[in-house]
């Protein structure tokens, strides 16, 4: 018997099918495809619907292959392939649309969390089909959702699927990453998803640094409170225990002394304000002696002042060796001067040899008339 064969196919919208009906015996018929509708698309190499996306693949006695391109959600359902013998034999092959979900949204995000309150968000992928599963990270860490709900699209076709986490925030929170992620098989091995940044609002913290680090008497010192948080402070008061009165109350962080003095010694409180609270950060501040402290410029001078002396010492050194080097080689001159007077033999003779310089073998004649 002559009954033809095909197989289903799934394919992601947009993408693009192929249809192959094969039969072994084909009797002197030709095969014909038909859609849902029992149009038919071909019938042997014919074309029998105009449809441009619908194109002839082969066409022999033993087989009927056709693409369609394009691939809309309306193109899924049951094709037939039909090979008209007597009785006419038919095999159904069975399309299936996967329908791409649209990038996820991230809802509930929106307005900053107070620390310690607990988190609600919302995530929502719409055009699945079939509906897509949805998953949550916080950081690196995987969330557990609270319940997922699908809805079906208005073509009645595709789904939208919501899933929900709640956790509680911390200051650590803040500036977190949170991604809601869609897995759906017309995505293959892809990934989509959408990341938000949480904003945790929490408690300021405070800190007061001094300017310079070490203040002395005469000086002029600032006094910076540093304040953190979100929001960041934007309220300083500051005040010295032990005195009634506050000594400034701004939106400005540095309490500012032109001129120490020994009487500005003692504790101050800087209180940082913001909508999340108050802080109190203290600092103890004493005033040291107006004594000179060793400057770049004074540790400068004295360096170049030893390197002078060490060249002053080196140059005395070397005229007093030098200078014992000449006293010696004079010495031994004198003495050589002197050496020709040894051998005279008489005092006015060696005085002769002496200043004249006796030299050698030459001996000098003197004639007195």
């Amino acid at each position: 018997e002559s009954q033809p064969t095909t197989s289903d196919e799934t394919v992601v919208a947009g993408g693009t099918v192929v249809l192959k009906c094969q039969v072994e015996d084909p009797d002197d018929s030709s095969l014909q495809w038909s859609n849902p509708a029992q149009q038919t698309l071909y019938f042997g190499e014919k074309r029998a619907l105009r449809d441009n996306r619908i194109q002839l693949e082969r066409s022999t006695p033993n087989e009927l292959t056709i693409s369609i391109s394009d691939v809309v959600l309306s193109d899924e359902g049951e094709y037939t392939c039909s090979i008209f013998t007597m009785p006419v034999r038919t095999a159904k092959a069975l399309v299936t649309v996967l329908g791409i979900p649209q990038k996820p949204q991230i809802f509930g995000h929106e307005q900053p969390i107070d620390e310690e309150k607990i988190a609600r968000l919302t995530c929502r992928s719409s055009g699945s089909k079939p509906a897509a599963q949805l998953r949550w990270k916080k950081g690196n860490k995987e969330l557990k959702d609270e319940g997922t709900e699908v809805v079906e699209d208005p073509n009645g076709k595709t789904f939208t699927v919501s899933s929900r986490v709640e956790f509680r925030v911390t200051k650590e929170d803040n500036e977190a990453e949170v991604t809601c992620t869609v897995d759906h098989e017309s995505l293959q091995n892809s990934e989509r998803s959408t990341t938000q940044k949480l904003q945790v609002h929490y408690k300021p913290t405070a800190k007061i640094e001094p300017h310079p680090q070490y203040p002395r008497e005469g000086e002029k010192l600032q006094l910076q409170c540093d304040g953190q948080g979100n929001p960041i402070p934007q309220e300083f008061l500051w005040q010295k225990e032990g005195s009634d009165s506050p000594l400034q109350l701004s939106s400005d962080s540095i309490l500012i002394f032109p001129f120490l003095n020994k009487s500005d010694s003692g504790t101050y409180v800087c209180t940082a304000t913001s909508s999340m609270g108050s802080v109190v950060a203290k600092y103890n501040l004493d005033v040291s002696d107006a004594s000179p402290v060793p400057s770049t410029s004074s540790t400068y001078h004295a360096v170049i002042g030893g390197v002078v002396a060490v060249i002053v010492f080196l140059l005395l050194s070397l005229l007093i060796v030098l200078g014992h080097y000449l006293i010696r080689h004079k010495g031994t001159y004198l003495t050589h001067e002197a050496k020709g007077s040894d051998d005279a033999p008489d005092a006015d003779t060696a005085i002769i040899n002496a200043e004249g310089g006796q030299t050698g073998g030459d001996d000098k004649k003197e004639y007195f008339i």
